[in-house]
């Protein structure tokens, strides 16, 4: 009878674990798990992806929809510990060696003395030939004991641009952080506006013999002299400490972009950021660029004759014949947007990372992009990263418009350069002072040398070629190092523009090593 009664309730149980079994297998086969074998990557969707066509009619930097009313996307993801390393390989800073900023006067400094006259300035070149041009003539300033005037920017250059000092640069900023070195300001009095002027053509990598005997002997018949030039008007090296640390105070603490541009710089970076780190790229491409340098190279018979007239008619540009490839074989011209492509590819960069291209207008459009594009398809520029409403201000004046690409390079993850002109050094030397900041610069003569091979069929892309353009690069990637004197056997101004510029690399002047028990007072050469 017991065994009876206790019947049911076996069965009921039976029942009861076969219904938990059921329901547990059908919710297991539910979710679909994927399982990979230990020698393979799983190939996850790429989060960057963005259609790598655009109809003929839409340019390279125009999209559907502007990003900034996207939500942000996630980070690449890295998986494991070579995740980890590639991801240290690609973005991670080079090591600072305990360098740190070392401009502030020493107790010796005295404050700016009796003024023996007015300095007027004339700016000369695009935006960062200008600002370098501007930090040297606060030097000079201080040097011959004369009040600045804030200088005039280029407005008769190829860019025709009509703005100010005022509407580039934070022109109290910039008068209240240099007052305890020079005076500034903002115009020349009346009473010295019809006053004769001393106009010269400042001798160019000058010392301070020159400044204060040859220019500082002018006051004895003027009041007033006026800088027909300022490019290039000062030593790079040979200069005393104080006044080394004051071109750098004028230029990383006093010349201060207007706060309009800042505030808008500042914008477009957090855009940038929204997609992960980011590579700023200055891609020199531009109708100006190639028309100054003579380099035709990938472009078509009718395009090289358009430069080739640009260059013959712009009268301050001196050199009118030039033989393109041997410009190229010697490292002079600019990697065209295909050879940049093979170069990220070739360093490990996937094809996801985000470009932030900082150039003005590429010369040719979408048919010098197509290769490019097709390799890195998240290629944004301020143009994309804002709309036509918030550009507008800007849109006429590029000095201004470049103000936003330095800032947007300045703050990058890393910041590389398709040639060496005068914002790629600014740029590398602003990035060396707050840290040393990755920084890649190309070896422009021996890639050119492996993009033939490539293009003759010799050489195939792939790990070979990757590892050998990488040991190319393992010393130019922004590591501490001491300014680079002149080439060996040069002589007169050959010597002095052999040099490397002082703005590229503020190193010994503007950073001193922290001193710590462990620090290593030896310094390479990258």
């Amino acid at each position: 009878m017991q065994k009876k009664r206790w019947k049911p309730l076996v069965l009921l149980r039976k029942v009861l674990t076969c219904a938990i079994c059921s329901i547990a297998l059908m919710a297991l086969f539910s979710v679909h798990v994927p399982v990979f074998p230990s020698s393979e990557v799983p190939q996850f969707s790429d989060p960057f992806k963005l259609p790598t066509r655009l109809s003929a009619e839409r340019s390279w930097t125009q999209e559907l929809v502007p990003p900034h009313s996207k939500a942000p996307l996630p980070s690449p993801k890295l998986n494991g510990a070579n995740g980890i390393l590639d991801f240290d390989k690609l973005w991670k800073r080079p090591l600072n060696r305990d360098f740190v900023q070392c401009i502030e006067p020493t107790l010796n400094y005295t404050s700016p003395q009796e003024s023996q006259g007015y300095l007027l300035v004339h700016s000369n070149g695009g935006l960062n030939q200008m600002r370098a041009g501007i930090c040297d003539m606060v030097a000079v300033a201080r040097i011959i004991n004369a009040t600045l005037v804030i200088p005039e920017l280029d407005k008769r250059s190829f860019w025709n641009d009509t703005s100010n000092f005022s509407d580039v640069f934070d022109e109290d900023h910039f008068i209240n952080t240099l007052a305890n070195d020079i005076k500034v300001i903002k115009k020349l009095p009346k009473e010295f506006a019809n006053a004769t002027r001393a106009v010269k053509h400042f001798r160019s990598w000058s010392g301070m013999d020159y400044y204060e005997n040859e220019i500082g002997s002018l006051w004895e018949d003027y009041q007033v002299i006026r800088a027909a030039k300022s490019d290039s008007r000062l030593a790079n090296n040979n200069l005393p400490p104080e006044i080394q640390k004051l071109r750098c105070r004028a230029c990383y603490e006093a010349l201060r972009f207007a706060p309009r541009i800042e505030a808008f710089g500042k914008l477009l970076v957090e855009r940038m950021r929204s997609y992960g780190p980011y590579i700023a790229l200055h891609l020199r491409f531009e109708k100006d660029m190639l028309a100054f340098s003579g380099c035709t190279h990938d472009l078509l018979p009718a395009e090289a004759e358009e430069l080739r007239i640009i260059r013959e008619n712009t009268p301050y540009w001196k050199r009118k014949d030039i033989d393109s490839e041997e410009e190229r074989s010697k490292g002079a011209c600019p990697l065209t947007p295909k050879e940049v492509g093979i170069f990220l590819t070739a360093l490990g960069y996937p094809s996801n990372t985000p470009i932030y291209v900082a150039a003005g207008e590429i010369y040719g459009g979408d048919s010098h992009m197509i290769d490019f594009r097709s390799r890195y398809p998240l290629l944004m520029s301020k143009e994309i990263l804002a709309s036509v409403e918030e550009l507008e201000p800007f849109k006429d004046y590029a000095s201004q418009l470049a103000a936003l690409d330095y800032i947007v390079s300045i703050e990058s993850d890393v910041f590389i350069s398709s040639h060496s002109g005068n914002m790629a050094r600014a740029v590398e030397g602003h990035r060396r002072f707050l840290g040393h900041r990755k920084t890649i610069s190309p070896d422009r003569k021996s890639l050119v040398r492996l993009f033939d091979k490539l293009e003759q069929g010799t050489i195939m892309e792939g790990k070979k070629m990757s590892n050998r353009i990488i040991e190319l690069h393992k010393k130019r990637l922004g590591s501490p190092r001491k300014r680079r004197g002149p080439v060996s056997g040069t002589r007169g101004m050959d010597r002095f523009r052999s040099e490397e510029a002082f703005y590229v690399n503020p190193l010994p002047d503007c950073l001193c090593r922290r001193e710590s028990p462990h620090t290593n007072n030896s310094l390479a050469m990258e």
